[in-house]
């Protein structure tokens, strides 16, 4: 009986990194982007400006999705990071949550608001799960292919590779990864030295 014992908790690991994968895709691209265009349709500034910020901050996803493909240790970490950063981008600015309060009530106010509680919830749950997993990114590439309990994440990132990048090579989509993520830090960077400092909390800097 105990020798089924891996087997069952793999096979449940494997079910709930998949449904991870799906409720990241609805959560973090297919609503966001929803709301996005009804709010530029429907010309509300405030939630416009928000979600912005929130997809140049989740774009560090993508960077982990492609960082992932080739097995790259350091995706482990930048996947947790994402988590944390998310739901900040969201709650962050004073300016935006003050304008976004003051907007009439309406379908779009109330479908983004459940959006960004969603979101947030999913982003710090997901956040707490995968700290147990930040040992893979201190393993080497050969040892985290072995491992059972790493390579269950890498799973869904083959499968979106053998959709949209069949031809690629591993090593250019772990060089647009690499690419991205150093392009990532730079901004961030600045973000938390320069910019930070001259606007706080204000996302328009007044």
């Amino acid at each position: 009986m105990l020798i089924f014992l891996p087997l069952a908790i793999t096979s449940g690991l494997e079910t709930f990194v998949w449904m991870d994968y799906r409720l990241a895709v609805l959560l973090t691209i297919v609503i966001p982007l929803f709301i996005l265009i009804w709010a530029f349709v429907k010309k509300s500034e405030a939630i416009q400006h928000l979600l912005i910020i929130y997809w140049r901050v989740a774009s560090l996803f993508a960077i982990t999705v492609y960082l992932m493909i080739p097995a790259v240790p350091i995706s482990f970490f930048t996947s947790l990071i994402a988590r944390f950063l998310i739901p900040v981008s969201l709650w962050f600015w004073v300016d935006l949550n003050e304008e976004i309060r003051e907007l009439r009530n309406s379908p779009l106010k109330a479908g983004f608001t459940s959006w960004r509680w969603a979101a947030t919830v999913y982003n710090l749950l997901g956040a707490i799960f995968q700290i147990p997993f930040i040992v893979c990114a201190f393993k080497p590439r050969n040892e985290l292919l072995n491992d059972p309990f790493c390579n269950v994440w890498l799973d869904p990132p083959w499968l979106f590779k053998q959709i949209f990048h069949p031809d690629w090579p591993q090593e250019f989509i772990g060089f647009l990864g690499f690419s991205g993520l150093i392009i990532y830090t730079i901004f961030l960077c600045y973000f938390v030295l320069v910019k930070l400092q001259r606007q706080g909390r204000s996302a328009t800097g007044n």
